[in-house]
């Protein structure tokens, strides 16, 4: 089965009704959902589609409480990756290496689930985010169609 890690850009796009992205990521979703597919995310990919869910600038509002509810109902079948401390020394040590600073740190963290769980696809809307960590994460970026 082809084992799929999913970027919060994808999740979010998936959630939201109204975005631009959301039939051809929520298509993805329910390919986990039907078990076509092995859904994955890292732990850092599930506070962040907590954070951005209820922070969102849109009409209504996602509450805390709807947040919680999209996460559970749709993560429930998604392999959930954590990673220990010598995974973030040494996506600190490949950042360094690529002379990536700031907010790289957290696309690295979900590439580097990504690499622990042998994923076939990273699938984002943010490829340009992932490319840039070189192989062997580059060569399974897709971006949902």
């Amino acid at each position: 089965m082809v084992k799929v890690l999913f970027d919060t850009s994808v999740l979010i796009a998936a959630f939201v009704s109204n975005h631009p992205q959301h039939q051809p990521c929520l298509i993805w979703l329910k390919k986990v959902k039907d078990k076509t597919i092995e859904g994955v995310i890292g732990t850092h990919t599930l506070a962040e589609t907590y954070s951005v869910l209820t922070r969102l600038p849109i009409t209504p509002a996602i509450s805390a409480n709807l947040a919680q509810r999209l996460i559970t109902e749709n993560l429930a079948d998604f392999a959930i990756i954590s990673l220990n401390d010598r995974d973030y020394f040494q996506v600190i040590e490949l950042l360094v290496n690529l002379n990536l600073t700031g907010g790289a740190i957290y696309d690295a963290l979900i590439a580097r689930s990504a690499i622990n769980s042998s994923v076939n696809l990273i699938l984002t809307l943010n490829p340009s985010h992932f490319q840039r960590l070189g192989e062997p994460v580059s060569s399974k970026v897709e971006v949902p169609k």
